[in-house]
Parts: structure tokens; sequence; C-alpha cells
């Protein structure tokens, strides 16, 4: 598993409340999340592969944070299951999604932590000086 980008800690400061229980394993998955946004990044990053710029690195912990918060207030525990299905039974199996699924397994990425990446140049699509 990738380690996470931001700790308990930092998820508490950004979000102005305590730690939800297993936040650990949340920013593990938001942390997934954002890689999945960073395919096409180029950035300075050291001999185990994380950032050594400083404004990359708090890009990242806000665009982690902001994924944990987007998720917890969709109602998501970080497996991606809320977002796609407004109820779902098992006995003569009834589903009924709530919307539909990102294009081609796409990542859901918070449009905060989107904002994040962008404003730091991460997405791949920024300007580049040659």
């Amino acid at each position: 598993m990738t380690p996470a980008y931001a700790t308990p800690a930092q998820l508490a400061e950004w979000t102005g409340q305590p730690a939800p229980p297993g936040a650990e394993r949340l920013l593990a998955r938001a942390s997934e999340d954002v890689d999945s946004a960073l395919l096409h990044a180029v950035y300075p990053v050291d001999s185990t592969g994380a950032p050594t710029d400083p404004a990359h690195v708090a890009a990242l912990v806000a665009a982690t944070c902001a994924q944990v918060e987007y998720q917890l207030a969709a109602g998501d525990d970080g497996t991606g299951a809320a977002s796609r299905w407004q109820s779902v039974s098992a006995g003569s199996i009834s589903l009924s999604t709530s919307a539909p699924a990102p294009a081609g397994g796409a990542v859901d990425l918070a449009p905060r932590a989107r904002r994040a990446l962008q404003r730091a140049g991460l997405t791949g699509w920024g300007v580049e000086s040659g």
C-alpha cells in the first residue's frame, strides 16, 4: 500500500474536527486516489519516491485531506462503494445506483483535492519552464 501523504493530525487540522476512527486507512486510500490523479505529473522526488519540493508536499497533504473530507461527506468509507450505490440488498438481489460511476474506473477525486494539485502544478497540465 502507498504511504499516506497526510497524517491523522493533519486531517484533524484540515477538517477542524478530531480524526475519525480508521483515519490511517482512510488517508492511505485517499493517497492512492491522489496518486491516480498524478499519472502525468512530473516533479522532483527523493530515492523513496517522496516529493522534495515543500509546495508539492503541502499540496499532497491538502489534496489527501480534501479527499477524505469529501468521502466522509458522501458517506463513503474509502472503498468507493457509497458513491455508486444508494441501496443494496442480498435477498432476491436489489441494487439501486445513486450516480453513474466515473468513466473507465476513474477515481472520483474531490474538487478541492484537484484544485490543490492544480495550484501546485501537479496535474501534469501546467506550464513547464524550459
